[in-house]
């Protein structure tokens, strides 16, 4: 099997029941991006993190191809059985964050992204995140999209923010508080 088709150098390709449509359209900028958020999770599980909370990031990958799947197909004419998100999954995150706040110091400030690799890394995926968000919310208002996408994006980028403030804290790295000019 080529990797090549040839069939998108004209600008268009098909979603999933083979409707056609250009690459900039809005469905394709939303699976897009949630398969770039996807690329940075897997970036975090590279870093020197716990076993633990790569086991918990190979799942949210899982989840990401999920929505993905999801998003790539076309709601009126596909036929194939796609994978659905579960309310667990979206408990899956609370149960995590509720699990890292135990040993976090209570936030006072808002935090200004950096401090090492791994919690820029999450930063930056949070915010891909948050535009995934944005991208599959304005989906929702032209085209029918899963709720529990919108949900769960909304709780990933929640995680990925305290997973920052976790590795930080693990790794002894004191958290870049926004003091803002008065």
């Amino acid at each position: 099997m080529k990797i090549y088709t040839k069939t998108g150098d004209k600008g268009y390709t098909s979603l999933i029941g083979g409707t056609r449509v250009p690459k900039h359209h809005l469905r394709i900028e939303s699976y897009g991006t949630v398969d770039e958020l996807n690329s940075y999770v897997g970036l975090i599980r590279d870093q020197p993190i716990t076993a633990h909370d790569k086991d918990v990031l190979k799942e949210i990958q899982d989840r990401l191809f999920t929505i993905g799947s999801s998003l790539a197909a076309d709601p009126e004419k596909s036929r194939m059985v796609i994978p659905d998100l579960k309310p667990e999954d979206i408990e899956l995150l609370e149960q995590e964050m509720d699990k890292m706040n135990e040993t976090l110091p209570e936030l006072r400030h808002f935090i200004l992204p950096g401090g090492n690799n791994v919690i820029s890394y999450c930063h930056i995926a949070r915010c891909v995140c948050r535009r995934a968000e944005r991208l599959t919310v304005h989906l929702a208002e032209e085209s029918t999209v899963d709720e529990q996408v919108n949900v769960y994006l909304n709780r990933l980028s929640d995680y990925l923010f305290t997973l920052a403030r976790k590795v930080g804290n693990d790794a002894g790295v004191p958290e870049n508080n926004w003091i803002p000019r008065v």
